[in-house]
């Protein structure tokens, strides 16, 4: 269930394994979160979003309503179970333990995705490896990313400093209000995140997957285990084996296959303009300003920070022009005309570790959701490991950090 970046790869993986596969989802394969994500293969991002000083600096945030946090407040109470949850994963050792488990799927990503980029034929035009450029506004902003930055280089990141010479050297068309910055090594990006999964589900197809367009509402037990789903049309749709990968719509079906989760929403918000006078040659993160540039094939992607809101609030695009007009602090020559806003669900657990895992209450069960800022990041690396735990085979991981009951 599910035809985002994440359940494309893993009906890839388990057709590997030999099972017969249909991918449901009620609409268009690759048209909700994975259309419009912001592009890149961040395998250096293995810290988590709750930070030591989270604590200190989410009232600071919460006062801005176009900071690198904002929430409705309406939804503030549905949203404190989770937020409690996420400053409790701000303490130093947990974060230190969370940073290990992230970065145990991190490393992996290359290594997974290759042969899946190469199967597709999809290869070097569409997936590029030059590493990411992050910049920073002073020295003291950079000093306070040390703990960041040593955590991630203790867990396998490869990351360099720059000095402000070699800023501009890399990127001619940044304003000069950067002193020093980093060079995050084994970042990749996409030129098109929506022909990724496009292009891995016609994969898919070619392979003899299958898909339905199926709006699931509920299951059908027999025997104490669910053997059928229902869809809001009365229609019953048989399986022996389910893969719940519906991103930030998982919660509710997770709870009906009998597994609360902490799963909430961070609502992410871009414009993609198209080439003109600006230009990038890989993806530049403002540091100070939580935004990210990337250089895609239909233009230039400005986006970032977070907003908690939930499902059902309709988008507040002045998010993204907030962001796009410090994009273009950044990068002086972006111009607005033709830009295209965009907001997206990331499905985010408090401890930002996704859910990959087998049912505890149902043996045909499994769950793969939850990744974040990661999914496009994840999804080959994620498929695999689903595929290895639905076939009984032992996973190159230890899984137990990102079972769905581990709070």
């Amino acid at each position: 269930m599910g035809a985002g970046i994440v359940g494309v790869n893993v009906g890839l993986a388990l057709l590997k394994k030999g099972f017969e596969v249909t991918i449901l989802d009620r609409g268009e394969p690759g048209r909700g979160t994975s259309f419009g994500n912001a592009g890149g293969i961040a395998v250096s991002e293995c810290a988590p979003i709750a930070m030591p000083g989270t604590l200190m600096n989410v009232p600071g945030w919460l006062m801005d309503p176009y900071g690198p946090l904002s929430i409705r407040w309406a939804y503030l109470p549905k949203m404190m179970p989770w937020l409690l949850r996420f400053l409790a994963a701000s303490r130093k050792p947990r974060v230190e333990q969370i940073t290990v488990e992230i970065a145990a799927i991190l490393n992996r990503v290359w290594e997974d995705y290759e042969p899946v980029i190469a199967e597709a034929g999809l290869g070097d035009a569409v997936f590029i490896k030059e590493g990411a450029l992050a910049v920073y506004r002073s020295e003291k902003s950079r000093r306070a990313a040390d703990y960041s930055i040593d955590l991630r280089r203790r867990n396998g990141i490869k990351i360099r400093d720059v000095t402000k010479d070699e800023i501009k050297d890399l990127e001619p068309g940044l304003a000069p209000i950067f002193p020093c910055g980093v060079i995050e090594e084994d970042w990749g990006r996409v030129l098109d995140p929506f022909k990724i999964v496009t292009g891995l589900y016609k994969h898919f197809l070619d392979r003899g997957g299958k898909f339905q367009t199926a709006d699931v509402t509920d299951f059908v037990y027999r025997d104490g285990k669910p053997r059928a789903v229902m869809t809001a049309s009365g229609d019953q749709i048989i399986f022996d084996t389910l893969v719940v990968a519906c991103g930030a719509w998982s919660k509710t079906l997770a709870k009906r296959l009998g597994n609360g989760v902490p799963l909430d929403t961070e609502r992410g918000y871009n414009t993609t303009v198209p080439y003109r006078d600006a230009k990038l040659s890989r993806s530049v993160i403002s540091a100070d300003d939580s935004i990210i540039l990337t250089p895609m094939e239909m233009g230039i992607r400005v986006g970032g920070a977070v907003e908690l809101g939930g499902l059902v609030a309709a988008p507040n695009y002045d998010r993204a022009k907030a962001l796009f007009a410090k994009g273009r602090e950044v990068l002086p020559k972006l111009n607005s005309e033709g830009g295209i806003e965009w907001m997206g669900f990331r499905p985010s657990m408090p401890d930002s570790k996704p859910v990959i895992s087998a049912s505890p209450k149902h043996d045909n069960v499994f769950f793969s959701f939850g990744h974040g800022h990661l999914g496009l990041t994840m999804g080959a690396t994620t498929g695999r490991l689903i595929a290895d735990l639905a076939n009984g085979d032992s996973a190159p991981l230890n899984m137990t950090p990102y079972r769905i009951d581990r709070f």
